[in-house]
């Protein structure tokens, strides 16, 4: 079921072309302020853009998977606009595509464990150790992988996150080099790895 599931988003990130803009709308868009419309997104503010200049200093994407069920991405969300520099991330991501911009991007949510992986499992850590922290990271969390915790994306969460990386990149110049899953960083859950196929998609979209 996990599989198959799984597939499926794949394929789907790689045959969808989303009713979106060119990369090049995509960019100016993202150096806007406010609650700009971002084609292909349906995004809910909870904190508007300030003016990118005055933004934290981003250097890095850390992507995120909540072992909640569907539906708790609102939730956390909602939390997170309320508290937010507690655990948690800015932005977050419904099982139905739905993008949740939690955090005004001049605060820092408290997320990652210190970049405290050195084994190069996933990837080269030599960059990471201890350095691809939160201070520097700018996270993304997506919900709905209750009860199984290896449960993947959705179809509407890989396309979502196909336009939502893209204006990530974008507004705060990180490269794609510098997207990262949670796994591939910090010690985390032995059942699955979170994050992973999230941030192995987005770096096979900007090749």
């Amino acid at each position: 079921m996990m599989m198959s599931r799984l597939l499926a988003a794949i394929l789907a990130a790689l045959l969808i072309t989303p009713a979106a803009a060119t990369d090049a709308e995509l960019a100016r868009i993202a150096r806007l302020s406010g609650t700009p419309d971002i084609p292909g997104l349906k995004l809910v503010w909870l904190a508007p853009w300030g003016e990118v200049r005055s933004a934290h200093p981003w250097r890095n994407i850390i992507v995120h998977q909540t072992e909640g069920p569907a539906g708790s991405a609102r939730g956390g969300a909602a939390e997170q606009s309320r508290n937010p520099t507690r655990r948690g991330v800015t932005v977050w991501v419904e099982t139905d595509g739905t993008v949740y911009w939690a955090v005004a991007e001049n605060l820092v949510p408290t997320h990652g464990d210190g970049a405290n992986r050195n084994d190069n499992k996933y990837i080269d850590n030599r960059p990471t150790y201890r350095q691809v922290v939160r201070d520097n990271s700018i996270g993304v969390e997506f919900a709905g992988n209750y009860p199984d915790v290896a449960t993947g994306p959705t179809e509407a969460q890989v396309a979502a996150w196909r336009i939502l990386v893209k204006v990530l990149r974008a507004r705060y110049d990180i490269p794609l080099e510098r997207v990262y899953a949670h796994n591939w960083i910090d010690y985390k859950d032995a059942r699955y790895c979170e994050g992973c196929w999230l941030a192995t998609l987005a770096r096979i979209w900007g090749e």
